[in-house]
């Protein structure tokens, strides 16, 4: 115990260890704020193919494409992180030009990520409620429409949610990078702490890593998610046009037929002809 509080001290008092403690903490911000964003655009274009392409989907695919698909990601997310990146590392030096540091961490991590990312995608469209798809399709949506109208800004909380979740699970596997190379935390926790017996320095990298996954959860709460306030409304569920009297004359606007979806609920004016992409759906309408 002495011992330990002595490398504390030490460690508080050592500048040229702090300016490392700095340096690492960008690396750490840098490589997994990159990495998240790449993995979760692949994420979320892998996860709706992946909905929107099984069977009974807006968009059904071959059955053979979306094995191979499903596959892939299952070994992607199969393989350990630390094994994936050393498999990785000659892409990372194709790419970047070398297999050490911080940039050379980023190529592994979007592959490592992705796939995870692609089933959260996946999940949190799952949980849109069918009969509002079904609702869309039947008032001739296109798939691209009920994908970008319906069925992300539907999913928009959970999916918020779900990329927090992606951020947390990045920012782990860039601070076991460091054991191989890496930058950021990892390294000083691994190199300055664990392999020169340092656990002081080791607790301090450690403390900040904890930071820093305290803090970035806090803007993954959107209104309307279950843990924030519920005053979240999608984009596309907005209140309908107002009606429009009955035109006399040729190119003046028409009347708009009142349809009642089920019986129980709030009739939607419908305008002739409806176009999906013009006019939002109430999902308050819709009581299937």
């Amino acid at each position: 115990m002495d011992k330990f509080m002595q490398q504390m001290r030490e460690a508080f008092a050592n500048e040229a260890l702090w300016k490392e403690f700095q340096t690492g903490i960008w690396d750490t911000i840098y490589s997994t704020v990159a990495a998240t964003l790449v993995a979760c655009v692949l994420g979320i274009i892998l996860g709706i193919i992946l909905v929107a392409g099984e069977e009974d989907g807006v968009r059904p695919l071959p059955g053979p494409v979306m094995k191979v698909l499903n596959f892939a990601i299952n070994i992607l997310r199969s393989v350990p992180f630390l094994i994936l990146m050393i498999m990785v590392l000659p892409l990372s030096e194709l790419l970047v030009g070398t297999t050490i540091g911080t940039v050379a961490s980023i190529p592994p991590l979007i592959i490592a990520s992705a796939s995870f990312v692609a089933r959260l995608v996946e999940t949190s469209l799952r949980e849109v409620d069918k009969g509002v798809i079904e609702a869309a399709q039947s008032m001739g949506c296109s798939p691209f429409q009920i994908i970008w109208k319906v069925i992300l800004p539907e999913s928009l909380p959970s999916l918020v949610a779900s990329f927090t979740t992606a951020f947390i699970t990045i920012l782990g596997y860039g601070a076991m990078a460091g054991a191989i190379g890496g930058g950021g935390l990892g390294k000083i926790a691994i190199n300055y702490g664990y392999y020169k017996y340092n656990y002081a320095v080791m607790l301090i990298a450690v403390v900040f890593i904890v930071v820093l996954v305290q803090i970035f959860p806090v803007t993954g709460y959107l209104p309307g998610h279950p843990d924030g306030p519920p005053h979240h409304q999608p984009g596309w569920a907005k209140k309908a046009p107002p009606e429009r009297q009955p035109a006399d004359e040729p190119g003046q606007a028409q009347p708009r037929r009142h349809v009642n979806f089920g019986g129980g609920g709030k009739a939607v004016a419908l305008p002739p002809p409806l176009f999906c992409a013009e006019y939002a759906i109430d999902r308050s309408a819709f009581r299937l």
